[in-house]
């Protein structure tokens, strides 16, 4: 069984910043993949940013050069370090994962609020 235990999210001013963090653990084989996909009232959830396990980098446009993803391949661990934060950065923010043979992990969810 594998879990994402997710941490960081809660109530920012528009102009802060928050971190958050995604912890895998449990059965998970070789991951792939880690990122950050949010979801806010009446949307469809969006990738936010996902970094790949050479390193690479995908962000959504509404967040570059706000946002920031890291990883740790040996803590099976993704951060999202969310500068400048605006109200339309408002959402739940979902950890999610991809191992080998395309297995896909999701995480409960944290809730991130930016108030103006």
């Amino acid at each position: 069984q594998v879990q994402l235990v997710e941490s960081g999210g809660g109530l920012a001013q528009a102009g802060g910043s928050l971190r958050l963090s995604c912890a895998a653990s449990g059965s998970i084989f070789s991951v792939l993949a880690m990122g950050w996909y949010r979801q806010a009232p009446g949307k469809q959830r969006e990738l936010v940013a996902r970094i790949l396990r050479g390193g690479d980098t995908n962000y959504a446009d509404s967040v570059k050069g706000r946002f920031t993803i890291s990883g740790d391949n040996a803590k099976n661990t993704v951060y999202l370090q969310m500068s400048s934060l605006a109200p339309e950065d408002t959402a739940v923010y979902y950890c999610h994962v991809v191992s080998a043979l395309n297995r896909v992990y999701w995480g409960q969810g944290t809730q991130v609020t930016v108030s103006s």
